[in-house]
């Protein structure tokens, strides 16, 4: 009996440290969430002079040069015309787009990166010439047709 219950003892233990062992192996696995850094120079720009819009996409330590599409989408403050432009990769993880403006106004900008099985939009703003009314964030209609609650 003293040998059963030893043997049964072991057994629990073992068991107990392999699922434990298990548990911790599981959120090492997990990836890292994929960052997007959205930067627009300058953020205050003049009509028809170049604007830089840049998406810097890492996930972890490590530049992300694989994504499986990076979007910019663009528009002027309370105008139903979104302009979308899909943007290569450039160098370091950096997607890079360069764009002039021929009206005066507060415009918007967000990046659609798809990378890794995960999805990032962030938004900026920035303004040509003198701003224009913004829009009314609870209005926002920035979404892009097609997509999906996950936006994949």
């Amino acid at each position: 009996m003293k040998k059963f219950l030893f043997l049964f003892l072991i057994i629990v233990s073992v068991l107990f440290i392999s699922a434990c062992n298990n548990k911790e192996q599981k959120s090492d696995d997990l990836p890292e969430f994929v960052e997007v850094e959205l930067t627009v120079n300058p953020e205050k720009g003049n009509v028809n002079e170049p604007i830089v819009f840049e998406a810097k996409v890492t996930q972890g330590d490590e530049n992300v040069e694989d994504a499986d599409e990076v979007k910019f989408e663009i528009w002027r403050a309370k105008d139903e015309k979104h302009e979308k432009i899909v943007v290569e990769h450039a160098e370091d993880g950096i997607y890079r787009f360069e764009k002039s403006f021929e009206q005066d106004g507060t415009y918007y900008i967000i990046s659609h990166v798809t990378a890794r099985d995960m999805h990032n939009m962030p938004k900026k703003v920035f303004v040509v010439g003198t701003p224009s009314e913004p829009e009314d964030p609870s209005e926002s209609n920035h979404s892009m047709e097609g997509m999906d609650m996950e936006g994949h």
